[in-house]
């Protein structure tokens, strides 16, 4: 018990600690530390530290596998529909007719600067990599492992929770 409050353990899956980057934070998720930013009062996941998961080596193709299905484009393509008014949606139902295919390859890169998306952010750099906004990245979570989306979504509850206390 640390003051009035009551920690938890969820053993191997909790953790959540600062870090010294401007807004960014961390939660650990299985041994996998995640980072997460916020931008205009919306939380961005990290989708490389996720992808970590399934394969520590090849983060970007885990994330390239995941974006070239179909059921990935319905849900970023009416996320982005919602939520952005510059999305475009022919190149949108371009990839949407061509997912699932065997050829076909999409690059989170590309699906940016095609569709004009915002709720996937590439950055470069120290801390760099692919960012989704956690609706697109507790998406890629299940596809990754239903588990893995749990226990994601727990710690990232408890961030918010700590963030909230701190506030009062």
């Amino acid at each position: 018990m640390v003051g009035n409050k009551i920690k938890f353990n969820y053993g191997r899956f909790a953790a959540i600690k600062n870090r010294n980057m401007a807004k960014n934070k961390t939660i650990k998720v299985d041994s996998i530390e995640i980072i997460l930013y916020s931008q205009n009062n919306e939380d961005f996941i990290s989708l490389t530290d996720m992808a970590k998961y399934r394969d520590t080596e090849r983060t970007n193709y885990i994330i390239q596998n995941w974006l070239r299905t179909r059921n990935a484009i319905d849900f970023c393509g009416l996320w982005e529909q919602i939520y952005n008014p510059n999305f475009k949606r022919i190149e949108f139902d371009a990839f949407k007719n061509e997912s699932g295919l065997n050829s076909f390859t999409l690059t989170p890169q590309r699906w940016i600067e095609k569709t004009n998306a915002i709720g996937m952010v590439s950055k470069s750099g120290r801390y760099g990599g692919t960012f989704a906004h956690r609706d697109i990245a507790f998406e890629f979570a299940s596809w990754i492992s239903p588990e893995f989306k749990l226990y994601l979504i727990t710690e990232f509850q408890r961030l918010k929770a700590d963030e909230n206390d701190r506030l009062k």
